[in-house]
């Protein structure tokens, strides 16, 4: 089943909707926390035994039996100030599991019938209305964490006053670490929370400032099933609505990853969701140059060859191929003005460096070599990184080569190299089990050495020239 979700796309109005609209798949109903949740509902609470041990008021015990017991639904709009004290009394003063995993499931199904009522716990007298959530989330009890953080997404998102930064820190800190947990059968729910708190653009910089960004990617890197990909990559395109957000997302290496989602995807929303975000990416940057980046980095990630199949495939949604028309026109314009060192550029940032035949050429090299020296040598610095992270022994091979060259036809290029610490990584992978990493890392120091060799020469020949002059300004003079 699919509905259409409306994401807020402006800085005035939180809950005026884009327009763009996207089908997103609701949670399945079969999800870990929705089977807990309504086994839960069936049990029977004794709420007298509460009130008999003094851990309730009469006052509570009266609110919850009405609401509970008697069926009084209408309970939390007649009356919200009682309502949210007696919830908060409960979550507080109660310490078993599984009557707490009840008062949770409650406290979701007020706020799910009626989104209005997120004002009944946000408008309370309580002081930090966040403090007895976020305590919940250390709880052992899984559930009970869980559903837990379903509710406060709900009270961060559906109330116009937002989470203070603090708390806001904490939770999505939580979430984060949720994601990164090994086993984790409540990851769908987890995911779903984010869904939420992304759409909102204050909170999508608080979420950066912890490294979700970059968490969101890893796991995106690893194997999970296509639901958590299709929220996990929901959540990027949500933040990529931010112009800066856009401008950064690809610094997280997120063109290489969300390409080989594309290239491997077999479920259309999966499809659909990364096209989106690689629109996203071509569109919302303010930055004409890092737009152009983005489009030159998803060429040399070969989208133009899955829009391609796409396109032969002609499929029903009008999401998809109004997306794979966009970018089709502008990656294929983006190449028409794409030189060599833009191509040799990108892929030194995709980290996917191969044997393409920009690496071999000498014209390449004597003409460029300078440049690897610009924007703070950033792309230096990138393949030296490449030689001291990767695993790919083709990467690794290229990486030496390209360090080789530049020492080779850019002058202090050795300097250079040394300072950056490539001098060390290239002698290190002298030693490496591929044999053609080896072959170019020998190569690599040969011509690091070579240069050495030329300058000493170059100074023993001026030294000589000057001695020689020197000999013959003294005989001239006698």
């Amino acid at each position: 089943m699919e509905y259409l979700a409306k994401v807020r796309d402006t800085d005035t109005d939180r809950y005026n909707p884009m327009k763009i609209y996207i089908r997103e798949d609701m949670i399945a109903a079969t999800s870990v926390l929705q089977i807990r949740a309504s086994e839960i509902r069936q049990t029977q609470i004794n709420w007298q035994s509460y009130l008999q041990s003094q851990m309730i008021t009469q006052r509570d015990h009266d609110f919850i039996v009405n609401l509970d017991q008697r069926g009084q639904k209408d309970l939390p709009d007649k009356n919200p100030e009682a309502c949210a004290d007696v919830f908060l009394n409960l979550l507080t003063h109660i310490s078993k599991d599984n009557t707490i995993q009840y008062v949770l499931v409650l406290i979701d199904d007020i706020l799910s019938e009626d989104k209005s009522r997120v004002k009944i716990f946000r408008n309370s007298r309580h002081g930090n209305i966040w403090q007895p959530f976020l305590n919940l989330l250390n709880r052992q009890d899984e559930f009970v964490q869980h559903m837990t953080a379903r509710i406060i997404a709900k009270l961060a998102c559906w109330h116009p006053q937002l989470m203070d930064k603090s708390d806001l820190n904490f939770y999505l800190s939580w979430l984060k670490d949720q994601l990164k947990m090994n086993n984790n059968d409540y990851i769908p729910s987890v995911a779903r929370c984010l869904q939420m708190m992304l759409r909102i653009d204050e909170y999508r910089f608080a979420f950066l400032s912890v490294d979700g960004i970059s968490t969101l990617l890893s796991i995106l890197t690893s194997r999970v099933n296509f639901q958590v990909q299709y929220q996990l990559v929901f959540c990027l395109w949500v933040l990529t609505f931010n112009p800066l957000l856009a401008e950064k997302m690809n610094k997280f290496n997120a063109i290489p990853i969300l390409a080989d989602i594309l290239s491997d995807s077999v479920k259309e929303k999966v499809t659909r969701i990364v096209l989106a975000v690689f629109r996203n990416l071509i569109e919302k940057p303010e930055d004409h140059q890092v737009a152009k980046e983005h489009c030159i980095a998803m060429v040399q990630c070969k989208v133009l060859k899955q829009l391609s199949i796409l396109e032969q495939k002609r499929s029903d949604d009008e999401d998809i191929m109004n997306d794979v028309d966009f970018l089709n026109e502008r990656l294929q314009a983006s190449v028409q003005d794409l030189s060599s060192f833009d191509q040799y550029a990108t892929e030194v940032k995709s980290g996917r460096l191969e044997w393409s035949p920009v690496h071999k050429s000498a014209k390449f090299w004597r003409e460029n070599a300078a440049r690897l020296n610009e924007r703070g040598q950033e792309l230096l610095r990138t393949l030296v990184h490449l030689l001291e992270k990767s695993r790919d022994p083709v990467v690794l091979a290229v990486a030496c080569y390209d360090v080789g060259e530049y020492v080779r036809h850019y002058p202090r290029g050795k300097q250079t190299i040394e300072q950056l610490g490539g001098k060390q990584r290239v002698m290190y992978l002298l030693s490496h089990e591929d044999p053609n990493v080896r072959y170019e890392a020998l190569l690599a120091v040969q011509k690091l050495m070579v240069h050495n060799w030329e300058y000493l020469g170059k100074q023993l020949e001026k030294e000589q020239i000057d001695k020689q002059a020197g000999g013959t300004a003294v005989g001239a003079k006698a």
